[in-house]
């Protein structure tokens, strides 16, 4: 079993930073890729940010040139580094990973985070 724990969210001002931690744990060998999801009031789930275990990353252009994402393979943790954080970057963010193979080389398609509070305010 993959289970993820993020850590990181609260509360900060405009203009602020946060960074937001995620650690797969597990017998884990590999994970293809790691990412952030993030959920507003009255909207659907949207990416983030994503990274391969390569380093190849993509970002949503709502906050491409502000968030930075990284991951860690020996610790199996992904980060999403966050700086000049507005007010629409409230919402719950979620941990994901896409493309986890574990114990045995059995295939893990998916898993998710219980996701993580971010609140951009003065």
């Amino acid at each position: 079993q993959v289970q993820l724990v993020e850590s990181g969210g609260g509360l900060v001002q405009p203009g602020g930073s946060l960074r937001l931690s995620c650690a797969a744990s597990g017998s884990i060998s590999i994970i293809v890729k790691m990412g952030w999801y993030r959920q507003a009031p009255g909207k659907q789930r949207e990416l983030v940010a994503t990274i391969t275990r390569s380093g190849n990353t993509n970002y949503s252009d709502s906050v491409k040139g502000r968030f930075t994402i990284s991951r860690d393979n020996a610790k199996n943790t992904v980060y999403l580094q966050m700086n000049s954080l507005k007010p629409e970057d409230t919402a719950i963010y979620y941990c994901n990973t896409d493309g986890t193979v574990v114990a045995g080389g059995e295939f893990v398609k998916e898993n998710w985070g219980q996701g993580t509070q971010v609140t951009v305010s003065s």
